[in-house]
């Protein structure tokens, strides 16, 4: 497929591209995948992060960390969505919508959560070794 940008808008593009040390059509892709997923997910926003970008709530947490309190809740079905909502001083809607985008993306969020479950499991050890020289 091919497409015709503006030529304002391809030289914006392209200075973005080489900013974040990507190509002109890689960032354009990114961007299009965002927009039709905060299309198709109203409430959701993409952040850049120290593990590259995520899906987060507008004015809320990201994604994958309502997922993780969901996972985390005794509660269960719609009292873990109250719960988690309460908890994370968020509305039920707002804990919906991560929640509906996990649905359409759960790899995604799944990794994220790992990927933080390995980084706290890291700098525990970390703190471990640190207590035990110190000991």
């Amino acid at each position: 497929m091919s497409i015709r940008f503006d030529e304002m808008l391809l030289e914006r593009l392209r200075r973005r591209a080489s900013a974040q040390e990507t190509s002109p059509s890689g960032l354009a892709q990114r961007l299009i995948d965002e927009g039709l997923r905060a299309q198709e997910h109203p409430g959701i926003v993409f952040r850049d992060g120290p593990t590259g970008r995520r899906a987060a709530l507008v004015g809320g947490p990201d994604v994958w960390e309502v997922v993780a309190a969901l996972r985390l809740s005794s509660a269960r079905g719609e009292a873990a969505v109250a719960a988690t909502a309460e908890e994370m001083s968020l509305s039920v809607a707002q804990v919906k919508t991560a929640l509906d985008y996990y649905g359409a993306y759960p790899d995604e969020i799944d990794a994220q959560v790992a990927e933080n479950e390995r980084a706290a499991e890291d700098a525990y050890a970390a703190w471990q070794a640190q207590r035990r020289l110190l000991a």
